[in-house]
Order: C-alpha cells, then structure tokens, then sequence
C-alpha cells in the first residue's frame, strides 16, 4: 500500500508536467487523455485506500523523504493516512476528475487548453500532498502550493484586466492569512521542538498550560495563541471574515475552476487543517470561541449579500462562502467531524451548482446575468434537474445530503456553551431561510418564468443598486470559449455536450445518498477514531448521539424542525417574488435602498481594502519615494555629500594658489597650530 500512497499524488503531478511542457507536441486531445487517464489512476487509488482504510482499519503514519536535519530537528516529507485522510482524498480526487471531464467540453476551444490541464493536475497535486501530510512542513508546502495554483488559475486568462486583479487580490489576501499561519508554525516549533503531528499531539497535553507574554504582564496560554494564529491561515484559505473578498472577485476564473477551487479543494484546507489540529484546538476555549463567532458572522452575512447578485456564478460564490461559515462554527462548536461531513456533501453539491452554472453559460453564448436567463427548463433538461438536486441539497430538504450535514452543525452550535453559541446558533439557524431564498431565486431566475435571453436589455435595466456588478455583467464572462465549439450558433439554447452533463450526472448520485448514507458512521460512529479529538467536556455530537435513531428517523423528523420549515419559507418567497410578482424585488429594493446598497456592495469591504491597504499601501510607498528616495538618498546622502564636497572644494582650491610665498606661509601658519596643539596637549 506505500507504493499506491506515492502514486495518488504523484500521477496527477506527472500529468501536469507532460501536459505543461510537452502539450505543444502531443496536441489537445492527448493533452486531456493523459491528464484524466492519471487522474483517474489517483481517484482510483484513493477509493482503494479508503475502503483499505474504513474496512481493514489500516493507518499508516511514515517517512517519505527528509529533507533536513537541523540541530536534532528533522524536516520531512510524510504521509499520514488514517480516516480523516482518506476521506479527503476521495472527495479531493472524484470531484477534480469530474472537473477534468468537464473541461474538455467548457475550454474546447481555449487557446491555452493544455495549460489549462497542466494547472488543475498541479492543483490536484497541491492539494493531495496537503491533506496526506504528516507534518507541519509538508503541510505548508501544500499549503503554499495550492495558492500559487490558484493564482495561476484566476488569472488565467491573463489578457484581461479583471482576471489579473482578482488573481492578484487572492494571492495578497492569501499572503495575509498566510503570515499568521507560518507564525503559528513557527511557535510550534518553538514550543514543541518538532513538526511531527503525532510528536506535537502527544505533547500536547503538557504545554496546554504554558503561558507566553506577547505584551509585558499580559499573558497569554501558547495554544491560545498557536491555534489563533492557525486560524488566521484557515482564514484566508477558507476565506472567513474579514479575510473573504478574494473568494467572490475569484470567479474571474474560467468555471471549472470555480468548482476545484471553491468546492473540494482549496477553500476546504483550512476547515480540514483545523480539524486536523483538533488535539490542539481542544486545550483553548478562546480560540474555538473566536472560529465559532467567525463561522456564524460568515455564513449568515455572506448569504444576505448572495440575495442582491445578479451574475450566477457569484450568488454560488457567496453560498460557498456561507456554508464554509457553517463549517467553521462546527470547528468552533468542536463537531469536528460535523464539518468534514458537511465539507463532503458540499464538495459534492456544490462543484454541480458550480458546473451547472457553467452549462447554462454556454448554452447562453456565456452570458452570466440571471436577469437575462429564465425559462432555461424545457432546452436544458438535464442541467436543469440535476442543479434541482443540488439546490435542494444545497436548501437542506431532506432526505438529501445537504440536510444531513447541515442539521448536525445548527444542533452542535445549540448544545455548545462556550462564549459565542448562542450568536452562532442564530446565524446558522436563520442562514437556512437565506441560503434557500438565493438559491431558488437563481433557480426560478434561471429555469422559469419568461424568456429574457431574447431581449436586448435596455439600458439600467434591472436592479437600480447594481454598480456593484456592472463590471461582472460585461466583462466578466466566460468569453473564451467559442460557441461553434459546442455545436450551436446563436439560435435557439440547447444542452450541453455528454462531456459537459455527464459529470453533472455523477455529481448528483452523491449529492443525493451520501448524506443517508454516511451520517450514522461518520458522524455518530466513531468513523474518524484517533484522527479527531475531543474532551468529554466539549462532545456537543456526543450530547446529540441520545436522539439519533437512525438516518431514516432523522429524515423523518427532520420534517417537523423549524430548518425544515425555514428552507420552505425560503423556497416559497423565492417563489412568490421571482415568479408569482417579478415586479417585487425592484419595488422592495427601492424601499429598502440603503439596505440594499449595502448588501449589493459586500458592506463596503472592497472599498474599505481598496482606500486602507492599497491605498494605504500606495501611500506609503509615495512617502518613502519623494521622502526617503528623493529627500533623504538622493538629495541629502547622494546630492548633499556632492554639494558639502563641492563646498569644501571650492574653499579648498584658494589654497593651491601656485605662489611659492602663499605655501611657505600656510606652512608656517600650520606648524605655529602644530606647536600650540602640542603644548595644550603637553598641559
């Protein structure tokens, strides 16, 4: 089996690399078979890992590589393989080869198609060494990997001005969140004295009640510290507040993208990182307070924004955004293995929404406004029924997956007592009713109602308060596809190519009966054993376990809940105000301007960044150019020692006269000074 642990990350790697350097000699379609052929090697490996794991009990903790030693401190490349792990690597590798296969149809015609194999491979790659970790270091060089990959994917159509500012906001954003984790890494170190996980848990017990002061007299507990400073990566990766603005401008991506990136991959390292650091989490109540607080203030506040987009891919932008919160008040509420659950489902239900979006993009010769979609059901059948799936998964409708992941996580944040549950309990619980408002309202926007794609909309058409994606709407689309690639003109819309459904087809099977299936094991079975760690104290899924009688009874209850009935209420005024009164949501986003200027701005935190950081950061640089550059080197160290040695020059040079009477008498003159000096000194 160590042979197989290799070749998972290491077949996507190798087709990243015959696609990246020799695809101008093998051509397109090799291109894509070699890439999907080891992808399917590497889904392949991790399904047989997974079943070795779950069946067999197999964990396996070594060696790969060391890299260095360093006073007695030995850095490696390991992998550790236990539960957590393989769960990770299936969801990983099944959903980046869905992508694989539905990027042959989306970039058919894309002039930088081999590349764009070669990226999502490497991304793969990144993201499988990442979560196959067995110490901090390896860690972070996934960690590291996976956003280099990413800022090569959102900009990867480079020519536009959009792409290479949103890739350029995701890398400096990431650079944020990344600061404080390689922090954390270090005090671990520091602290430990190893990066080695299963070094680092077993001590932990023993530095839970170390102190350190960061302010004199002020102290604080290390693993306080470390776990925030951990936190603040899971931030940026996973996108919380206030480290979330790059996630939506991120969509400048072509959409495959869209659905590696922001389903199963790399917004997901940080919600496994943290729960991979459970042994650690465990000793601090402030930190988990603080991912507890993040998490609620996430998933409710990004889902209000999600009501206000018009351009499709963003509303599911924010959806990934808000249910990223719910995992994060999981972590908070230590439900660990609720949040690896519902990151299974969601990475299931979400790279559909993701892909189905793109479908009807190309069906719609890449428009991305929903105000010009609607009545998308009867030439898109198969997109249609299979985003239904994930919208209802996504809503948290029982019996499928979404609500079984998602109904675990508002109990957790109810049973949890520690400061901040009972704000988290609010935000997920009422984000239920928000999170099925926007996503029937993409639905009825979309697949019913009449035919706008025949309009030509008019100018202002629409929400009045739409500034905000005024630049999305026109030159944010996926303009690089040519249409003639897909088999239509610009006539009448119709499905996409069997290399674009299919995967929307697999992606539904799961997004249906994993829920049902795994919530007994993975949730209330001890599925993840010694991966995650929990006090007693702390158990809020043991607290809930008593109820549980059943994936069937759970459904069944589930009907009665008020989750249930917030979903509803969701769906039916996403229902009345998209289909039964169209004319509503201008009406009502005139009355509530403020509010809705508020919302359809992501409460200014775009412009926030943009005046205080770059604009701060633009400042600062001009300072220290006219100040330090200009002033200081150039005219006081540069130009002023010239002037003060022209100055001396020019006194100097009356000296050197050529009378031999001027000399003789500076010569007496500085043998008179020689003698006084000597004297004085002498006394």
């Amino acid at each position: 089996m160590q042979k197989l642990y290799l070749v998972i990350p290491l077949a996507p790697l190798l087709g990243a690399l015959i696609a990246g350097l020799f695809g101008w000699a093998i051509g397109r379609v090799w291109s894509h078979r070699v890439t999907i052929g080891l992808m399917i090697v590497a889904t392949a490996g991790a399904f047989v890992v997974f079943f070795d794991v779950l069946h067999n009990g197999t964990v396996y903790n070594g060696t790969v590589y060391t890299w260095l030693t360093s006073g007695g401190i030995r850095f490696e490349v390991g992998f550790l393989i236990d539960r957590l792990t393989a769960t990770m690597m299936v969801v990983v590798s099944f959903v980046s080869l869905m992508v694989h296969v539905y990027t042959i149809g989306y970039m058919a015609d894309d002039p930088g198609y081999q590349r764009f194999f070669s990226y999502i491979s490497l991304f793969t790659f990144s993201m499988l060494m990442l979560v196959m970790s067995n110490n901090f270091l390896q860690l972070f060089f996934g960690w590291e990997a996976v956003g280099l990959v990413s800022y090569l994917l959102i900009g990867f159509w480079y020519t536009r001005p959009t792409a290479t500012f949103a890739n350029l906001k995701a890398f400096l954003v990431n650079r944020v969140g990344d600061f404080g984790f390689l922090l954390g890494i270090g005090l671990v170190l520091v602290y430990f004295g190893t990066l080695d996980y299963a070094a680092v848990f077993a001590r932990a017990p023993d530095v839970s009640g170390d102190t350190m002061e960061i302010v004199t007299g002020k102290p604080w507990l290390v693993m306080t510290v470390i776990c925030l400073l951990l936190f603040v990566g899971a931030m940026g990766k996973s996108a919380q507040f206030p480290l979330h603005v790059w996630l939506p401008d991120s969509m400048e991506g072509p959409t495959p993208i869209s659905a590696l990136i922001h389903a199963a991959t790399m917004v997901t390292a940080g919600i496994f990182m943290v729960a991979r650091m459970s042994p650690l989490y465990e000793f601090s109540e402030t930190a988990r307070s603080v991912v507890l607080v993040i998490g609620g203030i996430t998933a409710l506040f990004m889902a209000l924004v999600a009501i206000t987009q018009n351009d499709i891919k963003r509303v599911v932008a924010y959806s990934t955004l808000s249910q990223l919160g719910y995992m994060t008040v999981a972590l908070g509420a230590s439900a660990y293995a609720g949040a690896i659950f519902h990151l299974m489902t969601h990475a299931f239900f979400k790279a559909l929404l993701f892909l189905g979006a793109g479908s009807v993009i190309i069906a719609l010769h890449h428009e991305q406004d929903m105000r010009r979609m609607g009545g998308m059901r009867k030439y898109m059948p198969i997109t249609f029924g299979t985003m239904m799936i994930g919208a209802l998964a996504s809503a948290g409708i029982p019996p499928l997956a979404g609500f079984y992941s998602k109904e675990p996580i508002i109990e957790a944040a109810r049973l949890s007592t520690i400061p901040g549950a009972g704000f988290a309990y609010f935000a997920v619980a009422s984000c239920v009713f928000v999170t099925s408002l926007y996503t029937f309202r993409l639905m009825f926007m979309t697949f019913f109602g009449e035919e706008r794609f025949r309009q030509v909309p008019a100018h202002g058409q629409g929400n009045e308060a739409h500034e905000g994606n005024a630049h999305h709407v026109s030159g944010g689309h996926d303009n690089h596809v040519h249409d003639a690639a897909h088999g239509h003109g610009h006539g009448e819309p119709r499905e996409s190519p069997w290399v674009v459904w299919l995967p929307l087809v697999a992606l539904a099977v799961p997004s249906i009966y994993t829920g049902y299936a795994y919530i007994s094991s993975m949730l209330f079975g001890n599925f993840f054993g010694d991966a995650i760690k929990v006090l007693p104290q702390n158990d809020t899924i043991e607290a809930m376990k008593e109820h549980f009688h059943g994936a069937a009874a759970m459904g069944l209850h589930g009907l009665q809940t008020l989750p249930f009935w917030l979903a509803v209420g969701g769906i039916v005024t996403a229902w009345f105000f998209y289909i039964r009164r169209p004319d509503l949501p201008d009406a009502v986003a005139r009355r509530f301007r403020p509010i809705y200027a508020l919302l359809d701005h992501k409460y200014y935190f775009d412009e926030l960044y943009q005046w205080l950081f770059a604009g701060g950061a633009r400042a600062l640089g001009n300072g220290l150019w006219k100040v330090g550059d200009v002033g200081v080197i150039d005219g006081l160290m540069v130009n002023g020692s010239a002037r003060v040695v022209g100055w001396f020059s020019s006194v100097a040079r009356h000296l050197q006269s050529g009378y031999i009477y001027h000399y003789a008498f500076a010569m007496i003159i500085g043998v008179f000074v020689f003698l006084t000096l000597r004297e004085w000194l002498g006394q």
